[in-house]
Parts: C-alpha cells; sequence; structure tokens
C-alpha cells in the first residue's frame, strides 16, 4: 500500500479521490477517534447527509466532506461538497475501504464531516424565567450523554451543561447518539466550583435528583423561576457539595426492585416533567 507525497495533497477548495489508509489527511480524520487528536485540532466526526445538511443549514462550520465514490453524483451529495468547496472546505471522494476505516464500522454512513467544536462559556449564560436547563455531574458513558442531549432537544431544554470530569460531547459515540442534537442544544464544560458560584448568581432554582430527596419529582414547581435541572454520576449520584448548593432535592419513586434508573431515562422523565410544567403555565410550545 503505497503513501501519497504530502506535496501531492488537496488545497482547501479542492476535491481530491482517496483510496489509500497511508493518505495523512485520512490518518488525521481517523485520529479524531482519539479525544486528544480532537482537543489539539478542535475538530471532530459527524457522520450522515442528513446530519451534515442540518449543521451547514445552523452554521456550523465544516471543514471537511468525505463521500463515498458510491453516492457520487446525487444531486444533494453534489450540492453539499459544492458548498464545501465555495466555503474554502476540503471534500474527499473515498473507497468505500476508507469510509469503513473512518467510520470504525461496517455498513458506515456514505457522508461524514469534519466540524469546529463550538462550546458556550457558562458566563454567557442568563436563563430566562420560563427556560430549563440541564447540568450533568461527571456524566461518564458516551451514549448516555449523546441519548440526554437528544432528549433535552426534543423536550426543549435550553442547553448542557457539563460538570467535572465528563466523558467528551464530541467523541464518536455520542455524536452518533445525539442524532444531530449536537448541532442544536448549546454545551458548557466547567469545573463544580465555578457552577455553583455561577448559580448563585444566575437567579435559576437548582433542582438536583437524589435518592434521599424529600420531594418527589412531580410536585416541584417552575413557575416563578428559570430551573436548571441538576444529575449525578450514573454510579454515585451528586456528591454531597453539589446536592448542599440545591434549592431542592428531589426523587423519582420507584415501585419495582431495581434501585436506580439509568441516568438518560432518570434525566428524559425530569426534563419532560419542567416541560409539562411549562406548557400547564402556557409558556412552553
Amino acid at each position: 500500500m503505497s503513501r501519497e507525497p504530502r506535496e501531492r495533497q488537496p488545497r482547501v477548495g479542492q476535491v481530491k479521490e482517496v483510496t489509500s489508509l497511508a493518505n495523512p489527511i485520512v490518518k488525521d480524520i481517523r485520529a479524531l477517534a482519539q479525544k486528544k487528536h480532537r482537543d489539539a485540532s478542535g475538530t471532530f466526526l459527524a457522520e450522515g447527509l442528513k446530519l451534515v445538511i442540518e449543521a451547514l443549514e445552523l452554521g456550523w462550520r465544516l471543514k471537511t466532506l468525505v463521500y463515498a465514490k458510491a453516492v457520487r453524483g446525487r444531486p444533494e451529495v453534489e450540492k453539499v461538497a459544492a458548498r464545501a468547496v465555495a466555503h474554502g472546505g476540503l471534500v474527499l471522494e473515498a473507497s468505500e475501504k476508507v469510509v469503513a476505516a473512518i467510520a470504525r464500522r461496517d455498513n458506515p454512513q456514505m457522508v461524514m464531516g469534519v466540524f469546529e467544536q463550538r462550546l458556550t462559556s457558562l458566563a454567557e449564560i442568563r436563563p430566562a424565567k420560563d427556560e430549563t436547563w440541564l447540568a450533568l455531574d461527571r456524566v461518564r458513558d458516551p451514549g448516555n450523554l449523546g441519548t440526554i442531549v437528544r432528549t433535552a432537544d426534543a423536550a426543549g431544554v435550553r442547553g448542557v451543561i457539563l460538570v467535572g470530569e465528563c466523558t467528551d460531547p464530541f467523541s464518536l459515540e455520542t455524536v452518533r447518539a445525539t442524532m444531530g442534537s449536537i448541532f442544536v442544544v448549546p454545551l458548557v464544560r466547567t469545573t463544580p466550583e465555578a457552577f455553583v458560584a455561577w448559580q448563585r448568581t444566575s437567579g435559576a432554582a437548582l433542582v438536583g435528583t437524589h435518592l434521599e430527596g424529600a420531594i418527589d419529582y412531580r410536585t416541584i414547581a417552575y413557575s416563578d423561576r428559570p430551573v436548571v435541572l441538576l444529575m449525578g454520576n450514573e454510579q454515585a449520584g451528586l456528591p454531597e457539595e453539589l446536592a448542599k448548593a440545591c434549592d431542592r432535592l428531589a426523587r423519582i419513586p420507584q415501585a419495582g426492585r431495581a434501585d436506580s434508573l439509568n441516568l438518560a431515562v432518570a434525566t428524559g422523565v425530569m426534563v419532560y416533567e419542567a416541560r409539562r410544567h411549562l406548557l400547564a403555565l402556557g409558556e412552553g410550545s
């Protein structure tokens, strides 16, 4: 398998056919499977033509478009490729072997995009009265985080705040699980200390879920203040310092033998209960 000379690599605004896994650009894209390379480049990989189109419509910057030779000539693919080139992006027409290697699975999507990461600063957030925000303490499972972001999008949550050492929201597994909601829901990364300090001045009520919560989740009123729902780590739950910072601690009653819910399921219960309250008040849609 020969290595393509670096001087033959395409310039931005070009379309290049690639068939070799030794191509330096292909290597760079494959390296995005590792967090250190995502952090160093400030980029991440997303899969699927529909998702790439939606991201472009939402103003995300597409650095590199990769599509399989099998879809060459399809109007939507050609349109996205032309748009990428017009904005200085790189377009790779790849063999199926290269596409499968980048996606790291069989039967991969035929179109993928490398996008610039986007995070919101905690200092920029000023919750409005009718808003619900979601905070996650040390969520560790990529599938859980992706499902939570997707659920937050569906429930009208304004954004997701990642507190402490959370799994990377831009990992391939997380992005897949969001089903495109990664491009819609604002994401914030912060420390526990900064989060608590922000919450004290935000004007929002901080409601945490806790097994020892004194309030049933269905009895919490959300009418007077914006709310931040705080969900704990999958195994350990909320640490004492975050639990003490909450205005209220709520529990989700359970009737069976299970002593806990999956984090994504519990989060879904809480965010939809918050949405139900807003709808009842005529402030949601």
